[in-house]
């Protein structure tokens, strides 16, 4: 199976994306923690539909648009880390939800005593499409701005950018 990777400009710096040919497979920040600092190396460099697709979503995203989801994603990991991706893309624009309540969410669903925020966390952090699985909105149980993979300045920018539009939505 071949690998195609692709990037754009963003307010926030250049923004790289990967691709198994038809689904967005990865989008990081460009250097960002988790980074495949391989990716260059091992992927072929390639203008695909969805790389376009998800050029456009992320410039109606930075000029304050809410743009509508219908770039296709893929991606495969564990079951948990991808339970929690999947959680991550129903938490509305303009939203927040701290770790806590994701692993209460979890435990609910599942019937269990205690589920981990510190799992939460690491599942969030590992992420492999940024902005658009928003990852960036999970903050800390008291509100305050912890972990993200991209930078803790680059994610106060989005949720400032989300806040700002989601009230005139």
């Amino acid at each position: 199976m071949s690998i195609y990777w692709n990037e754009t400009d963003s307010p926030l710096g250049k923004i790289v994306m990967e691709s198994d040919g038809q689904s967005l497979t990865g989008l990081w920040f460009a250097g960002q923690k988790h980074f495949p600092e391989d990716l260059k190396e091992r992927a072929v460099y390639r203008d695909l539909a969805v790389f376009e697709q998800t050029k456009d979503y992320l410039k109606q995203y930075f000029e304050g648009k809410k743009p509508e989801l219908s770039i296709p994603l893929k991606y495969e990991d564990t079951p948990f880390r991808m339970r929690v991706w999947k959680i991550l893309q129903e938490i509305p624009y303009g939203k927040t939800v701290s770790y806590s309540d994701i692993a209460q969410r979890i435990e609910k669903e599942d019937g269990m005593v205690r589920m981990s925020c510190q799992a939460v966390g690491s599942a969030v952090s590992l992420n492999p499409i940024s902005i658009i699985v928003p990852c960036h909105r999970v903050i800390g149980k008291n509100g305050s701005l912890t972990g993200y993979a991209g930078g803790l300045d680059r994610k106060e920018k989005l949720l400032k950018l989300e806040q700002q539009k989601s009230h005139i939505l």
